[in-house]
C-alpha cells in the first residue's frame, strides 16, 4: 500500500471526479475499512460563507461522488459537517451549507450534520490538548473521512489535512484556542493533538481548485488539477507542502507530526502513487512563514539551542514574523475583525482597526475571517530579503 496517492483532476466534471476518486483511493487501499452498515463521517472544509468557486471549500461534487462510492461499498448513512468559524448552531450553519452548495450532496444520498451538540474529551497521551471541547456528531460515527482543502494559510502556512480537524472545535471556541495556544508550534501540537485522538480513517485533499495569496478563505482560486489522498493526513501534507513551494520546516504542523515521528524527515522517503513532479502548482502564492527566525538564529550560530540563541531569537522576533495589517482602501469598517480577535488587540477608530502590537499573538484570526479580505499578512522586509 502506498503511503500517499495523488492524481490528475482538471475540473468537478461529476464523472471526471468519480473516476478520479476511484483511481487516488486505490493505491492506498481504497474504501476497504467500510463495513456493511457503518455510519460514515466526512469532515469537510467549510470554513465560512464561500461559494464553491471561490477555492476556500471542499468541492460539493467531490462530497457527492465519495457519498456515491461508500453507499456502494456498503455504508448505511454518510454524513457530512463541519463547525465553521462563527456560530454552531442549526441556523448559522444551515447558511453555511446553503452557501458553500452543500444541499447538493443530499441528492447523491448524503445528510447534512444536525447534531450541534458540543462533548468533553480527555486525552492523557496528547501533547498540549489534554482536554478539549468538540463538536458531538462525530460520536454517531463509525469512521471519519477528512476531506480538506488545499490552500495557504496565515498562521499555518498551509491548510491541508491536519488544519481540517481544527473543525472539530465549535466555532465560537476557536478563538480560545487561539488564545490558549497563541505561538504557532504550540497551536500546531493542538492540532496534531486532534488529529490523533480522532485518528481519521482516510484523508483526501481538493486540489482541483485551491487558495493562494491571501488564504485561507480571502485568497486566490488557484487552479491545481489534483487530488491526493493517504491514510496518514501528516503524510498527505508532506506531500501537499512540497507541490506547492514550501518545505517541511514552513509548516508548523509538520514540524509537530515529526517531533512525533508520524513522518520522515522528507516527502523523498514515503511510498508515492503518481508523479510528484507533473503535480507540482506553478507560481503558487505562499504568505510566507512564521519560522524564518529560527531559522536566521541558526545561519548565525548553527543548530541547537542555548541561551544567546534564545535571547537573539526574542529580539528578533518582532523584527522577522508576520504580521496582519489592515488594507485601508479595501476596508469597509465592519468592525468583525475586532470583535473576532481572542486576544482583544483590535480596536475601530474612525471606522478602521488599530492593533495593539503588543497585544496581538499574531493568531491571524482576523485576516482569516475579514469578509472582504482587507486584513493581509504582512511580512517585514528584512524578512522577506534573508527569505531570498
Amino acid at each position: 500500500m502506498a503511503d500517499v496517492s495523488i492524481v490528475s483532476c482538471a475540473d468537478y466534471d461529476p464523472a471526471a471526479c468519480r473516476q478520479a476518486l476511484i483511481d487516488v483511493l486505490a493505491p492506498v487501499g481504497g474504501l476497504d475499512f467500510v463495513k456493511p452498515g457503518m455510519r460514515v463521517g466526512i469532515k469537510a472544509n467549510l470554513v465560512s460563507f464561500m461559494k464553491p468557486e471561490t477555492g476556500a471549500t471542499t468541492h460539493p461534487v467531490l462530497l457527492s461522488e465519495l457519498t456515491k462510492l461508500l453507499k456502494e461499498k456498503g455504508a448505511a448513512s454518510v454524513v457530512i459537517g463541519d463547525s465553521p468559524g462563527g456560530l454552531f448552531t442549526s441556523a448559522y450553519v444551515k447558511n453555511v451549507y446553503r452557501a458553500t452548495g452543500m444541499h447538493e450532496t443530499e441528492t447523491a444520498g448524503a445528510e447534512l450534520n444536525m447534531d450541534f451538540s458540543q462533548k468533553e474529551a480527555d486525552a492523557p497521551e496528547a501533547k498540549v490538548a489534554k482536554h478539549f471541547t468538540y463538536t458531538g456528531w462525530l460520536d454517531g460515527c463509525d469512521a471519519l473521512i477528512d476531506f480538506c482543502k488545499l490552500k495557504s494559510h496565515g498562521m499555518m502556512a498551509m491548510s491541508a489535512a491536519a488544519k481540517n480537524l481544527f473543525g472539530v472545535i465549535p466555532g465560537t471556541l476557536k478563538p480560545e484556542y487561539h488564545y490558549k495556544y497563541p505561538n504557532a508550534p504550540d497551536f500546531a501540537r493542538m492540532i496534531v493533538d486532534l488529529d490523533e485522538y480522532f485518528k481519521p480513517a482516510l484523508s483526501i485533499v481538493d486540489g482541483v481548485l485551491g487558495m493562494d495569496g491571501n488564504g485561507p478563505t480571502m485568497g486566490d482560486p488557484k487552479p491545481m488539477g489534483l487530488l491526493a489522498a493517504s491514510r496518514s493526513p501528516h503524510m498527505l501534507d508532506l506531500v501537499c507542502a512540497e507541490l506547492i513551494g514550501l518545505r517541511r520546516e514552513d509548516v508548523p504542523t509538520l514540524e509537530a507530526a515529526r517531533e512525533r515521528g508520524l513522518i520522515p524527515d522528507s516527502w523523498t522517503e514515503l511510498d508515492i502513487a503518481g508523479d510528484v513532479e507533473r503535480s507540482r502548482v506553478k507560481d503558487f502564492n505562499n504568505i510566507g512563514t512564521k519560522n524564518e527566525v529560527v531559522f536566521f538564529g541558526e545561519m548565525l550560530f548553527g543548530e541547537g539551542i542555548n541561551p544567546f540563541k534564545r535571547a537573539f531569537a526574542k529580539v528578533m522576533q518582532r523584527a522577522l514574523s508576520s504580521r496582519p495589517k489592515v488594507s485601508a482602501g479595501e476596508c469597509v469598517g465592519c468592525g468583525q475583525c475586532a470583535q473576532i480577535c481572542p486576544a482583544k488587540a483590535i480596536t475601530m477608530k474612525d471606522k478602521l482597526p488599530h492593533i495593539d502590537r503588543s497585544r496581538c499573538i499574531r493568531c491571524f484570526c482576523c485576516q482569516e475571517f475579514c469578509p472582504k479580505g482587507a486584513m493581509k499578512v504582512a511580512r517585514p522586509a528584512i524578512a522577506r530579503l534573508l527569505n531570498k
